[in-house]
């Protein structure tokens, strides 16, 4: 499974995780002495561990990957991937101890450092984030995920101009990765292109329907545009997929859309 479709699940702020079943067969590369049984019963509890994840039940996740670290202390996906189901939960500095530990055990290990940036932007530690994503480009420089996440912590800090490269050059990297078209699109209301924006907004929501934060922000530009119509039903939609975006909070301090877009936000939801 790629990066960003884990994160539609994984991650409720639309950072973006890395995570996979592929990655925990590294135990049988790490541990030559295990048994066929032990690595076979291993790889069951991490896919158990998946599955909660799909099912947003972190702390179900948690258990399991606790129970593969305790089977398998010498392998750094599995500490990552507890660090993962942590942010989940927002139990970040336990996070950042777990890839911690993974990058001690691997420190060629991409995923941890980028779960690890993850961590650090949801206490608003944007150097330390920055750090690590430029860790991630040093080993994978074409990753896609490490340039969206950067452009968020550069977002953090309102460095909209440097968000707005990051974002695209994602985009450009992987065309068939909405979530950096999506945060290029918010960036470019914030700094002023709107009809590139709107337009933008449109056409990720005509590709992918179910791409829920597009449906919200277009239908907070277009209400602010005068097109009642069509921002209601983009609304109607997007709450029917998640209805976080009714939360103005939510939306300021977890999702972290830029300030004008969540001007544009409260205005739709205190007149529509």
């Amino acid at each position: 499974m790629s990066h960003w479709l884990i994160s539609l699940f994984l991650i409720c702020s639309f950072w973006i995780c890395s995570g996979n079943i592929e990655s925990v067969h590294a135990l049988t590369n790490q541990v030559s002495d295990l048994s066929e049984q032990q690595i076979t019963q291993g790889e069951k509890i991490a896919k158990k561990a998946f599955r909660a994840s799909e099912k947003g039940d972190f702390a179900e996740a948690e258990i399991y990957w606790t129970e593969l670290i305790d089977k398998f202390p010498n392998n750094p996906a599995v500490w990552s991937n507890r660090g993962n189901v942590r942010i989940g939960q927002y139990k970040l500095t336990e996070a950042i101890a777990d890839f911690n530990r993974s990058i001690e055990i691997a420190p060629e290990y991409p995923d941890a450092y980028l779960n690890r940036g993850i961590a650090y932007e949801g206490k608003k530690l944007w150097e330390k984030a920055i750090a690590d994503y430029n860790q991630v480009l040093e080993i994978s420089p074409q990753d896609p995920v490490a340039l969206n996440n950067r452009g968020n912590a550069k977002a953090g800090q309102e460095k909209w101009q440097d968000a707005l490269e990051d974002y695209q050059q994602a985009a450009n990297i992987a065309p068939n990765f909405p979530i950096a078209r999506g945060n290029a699109s918010l960036v470019m209301y914030q700094i002023g292109d709107r009809s590139e924006s709107i337009r933008n907004m449109r056409n990720l929501v005509r590709k992918y329907p179910l791409y829920s934060d597009m449906r919200a922000a277009l239908a907070a530009v277009l209400w602010v545009e005068g097109q009642q119509g069509e921002a209601e039903s983009n609304w109607v939609a997007a709450v029917g997929l998640d209805n976080r975006y009714q939360d103005l909070d939510w939306i300021k301090n977890i999702r972290r859309w830029p300030p004008t877009m969540v001007e544009a936000l409260e205005k739709f939801l205190s007149l529509s």
